[in-house]
């Protein structure tokens, strides 16, 4: 009533034609999105350091730069999951009953893809890890059917949930290996401590049927790869920090290490280039060209940000391209259709740019995407 009696007093105060343009704000009208996605859009995850509690996850259109949606995706977000048929999303989120205490709740969330509405839930066991994001924490097998979510207490172990029928099927042990890397309808690996590949294999109900440990593919003594592995058919694209190439194949139940390769000549090795960032590699299939996301550093510096995108053949296993970025660069993106888009962000400065993926040309800036943008998605 106070409001109101405010709000008069202020309209009587003001001149007879200023009275006259004040108007009542029109409600913002709810848009529903088209049944099939677009290749170019792109999802671009939050973790909101600011405010750790109020994860978020932002859907931009990369040909017209508009805003189309969010979820709120709750505390220590790291990213939706998200089918290959786009069907649903599915998204990994923890609660605490008093806001950043108090009893934790650890669910996996059904949203609608048109009208980013939650559908449902399924709690899983409180311990999915919540750390600096990266895509392989969470994951969906290849016939869309489970999803996979690595816990960390610091006890590893893995939480299945079946999506058709929505429920928990369980949890199994996994020490000493971490992240979910699928490789199958019923399969999918995990990087050990000591180089080598777990693979986990289940039976139709999403129980854990097998666990076979593989032989090491790379030494973690002398040349340690990052956890930011990416896909390439079946075969995963694991990157070190001084910049080698470890391809493995995971088409079978044994993993099979390919042909170590080198991403950089002897000239750029003295320059000091690596890889680096929060997601600084992104694949595109049908190509087989591979993204990196490249700066000048010492030893250990493999989080900075870079300026510039090299591009590979993964076939011929050599250099193609040097994109110069329009602004520095943590995370990187590659859609998956025909006429390609490259998607960058830097977590300190919430803009999205977005290139053409095969010229490298700069076609657009969005900017305000969120608070500390990590992850780059595109369905």
């Amino acid at each position: 009533m106070l409001r109101k009696l405010i709000l008069l007093i202020l309209v009587l105060s003001l001149p007879a034609a200023a009275a006259a343009e004040v108007v009542s704000e029109s409600r913002p009208e709810s848009v529903v999105l088209p049944a099939e996605a677009n290749p170019h859009w792109v999802w671009v995850s939050d973790i909101v350091f600011h405010h750790m509690a109020d994860g978020k996850a932002y859907l931009v259109d990369g040909d017209s730069g508009k805003f189309l949606g969010m979820l709120s995706t709750g505390m220590g977000f790291i990213a939706p999951a998200l089918p290959s048929d786009y069907s649903e999303i599915y998204s990994p989120e923890i609660y605490f009953s008093r806001g950043i205490r108090g009893e934790r709740t650890d669910v996996i969330t059904f949203y609608d893809t048109r009208e980013l509405k939650p559908t449902g839930e399924v709690v899983i066991p409180p311990r999915r890890f919540a750390a600096m994001p990266t895509l392989n924490y969470s994951s969906i097998t290849d016939d869309n059917r489970f999803l996979v979510v690595y816990n960390f207490t610091p006890a590893q172990s893995v939480s299945v949930v079946d999506l058709k029928e929505r429920r928990l099927v369980g949890e199994t042990e996994t020490a000493g290996c971490a992240l979910v890397l699928p490789s199958g309808d019923r399969r999918f690996n995990m990087l050990c401590g000591d180089g080598a590949l777990l693979t986990v294999t289940l039976d139709d109900q999403g129980e854990v049927v097998g666990k076979h440990r593989g032989e090491p593919f790379f030494d973690p003594a002398k040349d340690w790869v990052t956890e930011k592995a990416v896909r390439w058919g079946d075969t995963w694209i694991f990157v070190s920090f001084n910049g080698n190439v470890y391809p493995v194949d995971v088409s079978g139940e044994i993993p099979i290490a390919g042909k170590t390769w080198s991403m950089f000549s002897d000239a750029e090795r003295d320059e000091s280039w690596r890889p680096g960032g929060i997601q600084h590699l992104a694949v595109h299939q049908s190509s087989g060209r591979l993204y990196a996301l490249v700066h000048q550093g010492e030893v250990f510096t493999h989080k900075d940000p870079g300026m510039d995108v090299w591009v590979y053949d993964l076939e011929k296993q050599q250099q193609l391209q040097k994109i110069k970025l329009n602004d520095i660069a943590t995370s990187i993106q590659v859609s998956k259709d025909d006429a390609p888009l490259m998607f960058s962000i830097f977590i300190g400065n919430p803009t999205l740019d977005v290139y053409d993926a095969i010229s490298g040309k700069h076609l657009r800036s969005v900017g305000e995407i969120g608070f500390t943008p990590t992850l780059l998605q595109t369905p």
